[in-house]
């Protein structure tokens, strides 16, 4: 029989500060069964602390204080992994996969979190090898598990719905033509030949944006605010954490939302977390 599974994402921006902002009370009430958890900046002993009675996996940056993602879940993990790609990559703290058996159906989960960078220096250069390295894995995912879902913070909006000023971030990282095109690609018709947003042309594979596909044509829902000026209290916001489905997990989604604070002051991550219930199990 079939069970409602319900994943959240969230960029924490670091545990420990969320925990003390307010975190543990609303995971509390989240009724989450997968929570997967990007930008630690902590480790496994922290996360432990953090996240009492939960079942965690996690990787760390290779740097103190950077990066790091995480799954914790109810439910116990039959496979994990790191590697992004066979190639030297940096993806340390930044990709972690975990198989799991729920009812007799095997479903993946990734957490992820790609570089912010930085347009004309070695941060974007980074961020352009993760991007490659996704496309490659993609593919690899569905057919190793057809039920899979790559969350996270993605830090690319993909179309000009999912960025309040648009206009003002078209040569930003983060909302780069070139960046775009990935997305154009990761979400466009599977084998298709496409032509992305920057001129490129490629094949699509196929993947669901869930947000997107659950929300309709409307703006946002925002996902992340910076922290200067006024940005939470309008609303210019980013979408850049995504709920990425396999087709065929895609159509076991029956709920799909961002958690926006009420209020500026009582946020505990400047993103919002994005909770998705699957139906899963034979």
């Amino acid at each position: 029989m079939s069970r409602r599974v319900r994943i959240v994402s969230i960029n924490v921006n670091g545990i420990r500060a969320a925990v003390r902002k307010g975190m543990t009370e609303w995971l509390a009430e989240a009724d989450a069964d997968i929570l997967a958890i990007q930008e630690v900046r902590a480790t496994a002993a922290d996360l432990r602390t953090a996240l009492p009675g939960w079942q965690i996996v996690n990787d760390e940056a290779l740097a103190a204080g950077r990066a790091g993602v995480a799954i914790a879940s109810r439910l116990p993990n039959v496979a994990v992994r790191t590697a992004l790609s066979p190639e030297p990559l940096d993806s340390a703290g930044r990709w972690i996969e975990a198989d799991f058996d729920i009812d007799g159906e095997s479903l993946a989960i990734v957490s992820a979190y790609v570089h912010s960078g930085e347009v004309d220096t070695p941060k974007q250069d980074a961020k352009w090898l993760f991007l490659d390295a996704m496309e490659r894995r993609l593919p690899q995912l569905e057919a190793e598990h057809p039920l899979t879902l790559v969350v996270g913070d993605l830090n690319v909006g993909h179309r000009e719905l999912d960025i309040r000023n648009w206009k003002g971030n078209t040569k930003k990282a983060g909302f780069l033509p070139r960046e775009r095109a990935y997305f154009d690609r990761f979400l466009g018709e599977r084998g298709a030949s496409l032509t992305g947003v920057d001129g490129s042309v490629g094949t699509g594979l196929g993947w669901i944006d869930v947000g997107r596909r659950f929300a309709g044509e409307i703006d946002g829902p925002y996902t992340f605010w910076s922290s200067r000026g006024k940005a939470f209290d309008t609303d210019t916001g980013w979408r850049i954490d995504y709920h990425l489905a396999t087709p065929a997990l895609a159509e076991r989604v029956v709920d799909y939302r961002v958690v926006r604070a009420p209020s500026w002051d009582t946020r505990w991550s400047d993103h919002a977390p994005v909770i998705a219930d699957y139906t899963l199990g034979l």
